[in-house]
């Protein structure tokens, strides 16, 4: 354990961060798994919802610092090409 008054401060602040690291990280997690959740359900109206509110959460995380920007973009692909192909298939059918 810390002695030294600023090595004490330095313990409280990593505690505070670790748990807003934690919960932001949690978040990301949660979204990204209602996003697999709603493309094997295939609705189209709700998949599109819960796909801008995962494009919301990356961007966020990219904000806060719990992804890199080339990696949320990356998801954002990956996730708007799965939900494009939902999409057109449901509209020709």
């Amino acid at each position: 354990m810390a002695n030294h008054v600023s090595s004490l401060k330095r313990a409280r602040q990593t505690i505070t961060k670790t748990a807003i690291n934690r919960a932001n990280k949690s978040k990301l997690r949660g979204a990204l798994r209602l996003m697999r959740e709603a493309l094997t359900a295939g609705d189209k109206k709700t998949l599109v919802e819960t796909y801008r509110s995962t494009v919301s959460v990356l961007d966020k995380s990219v904000q806060k610092g719990v992804l890199h920007k080339n990696t949320a973009s990356r998801y954002k692909g990956r996730l708007n090409a799965r939900v494009k192909a939902i999409v057109t298939k449901a509209k020709a059918a």
